[in-house]
């Protein structure tokens, strides 16, 4: 499980200082299936971040069962990320120098995951393995960000707005990869959407509005990603 508990987040100094997250509080359970839901400025790519471990906390708990990430040296908490997470995010974060088969299999590595080609196979680039970045589209380079975090086995995968450049028929396609994948292996996955269709596909829904969760909603008739709006 994780336990958020208080938490608070401030950015800027002085009179431009204000406060991201105010006093958030929620719980996820493991294997769960959550969207955060919000416009632009809501705070939900802020939460992602400081649940994840990305960015500090100013005030308040994140627990992942009995282990508190805002006690964790930089060491501790390097360790933990590398040993439970992976993070898909709006930017692709390849390393320009590699190629598509490389950058994914540093995500395998992690993990001695010698069976990634399926998972580049699954989001449509199995035949652009020796594709360099800059070679490849913004939707491609997408698919192998999010490939590259699959490949790592993650116990929790955080998702910040994964198919925002896709196109719709990749997107689907994308997404019900993801979820089948997220049943079949039962990590817990945490996705930021400012898509109301997508959040249909979830367990549960935390909606978001300036910096703190003002819903939070139970999907008891999910859909699949070819049943949702786009």
């Amino acid at each position: 499980m994780i336990d958020v508990q208080g938490l608070i987040k401030y950015y800027g100094k002085g009179e431009s200082r204000f406060k991201a997250l105010d006093d958030v509080s929620v719980q996820i359970d493991d294997g769960e299936y959550v969207v955060i839901l919000g416009a632009s400025g809501s705070g939900k790519s802020t939460f992602l971040n400081v649940i994840s471990g990305l960015e500090t906390m100013d005030g308040g708990t994140v627990a992942y069962d009995d282990r508190h990430i805002e006690n964790m040296s930089e060491k501790e908490l390097t360790r933990f990320r590398k040993d439970n997470t992976a993070y898909i995010f709006q930017q692709y974060y390849l390393l320009p120098h590699l190629n598509v088969d490389k950058n994914v299999k540093m995500g395998a590595d992690l993990q001695d995951n010698r069976d990634y080609h399926k998972l580049i196979e699954a989001v449509g680039l199995g035949d652009k393995l020796r594709k360099f970045p800059d070679e490849l589209s913004g939707g491609e380079q997408q698919r192998v960000a999010i490939a590259r975090a699959l490949a790592k086995k993650p116990k929790i995968l955080f998702l910040d707005e994964p198919t925002g450049a896709l196109d719709e028929k990749t997107g689907r396609h994308v997404l019900d990869y993801i979820i089948r994948l997220h049943k079949e292996q039962h990590f817990t996955m945490i996705m930021v959407t400012h898509n109301a269709n997508i959040a249909e596909t979830a367990d549960r829904v935390i909606s978001m509005n300036s910096g703190t969760i003002v819903d939070i909603t139970e999907n008891n008739n999910k859909k699949n990603a070819y049943e949702i709006g786009w």
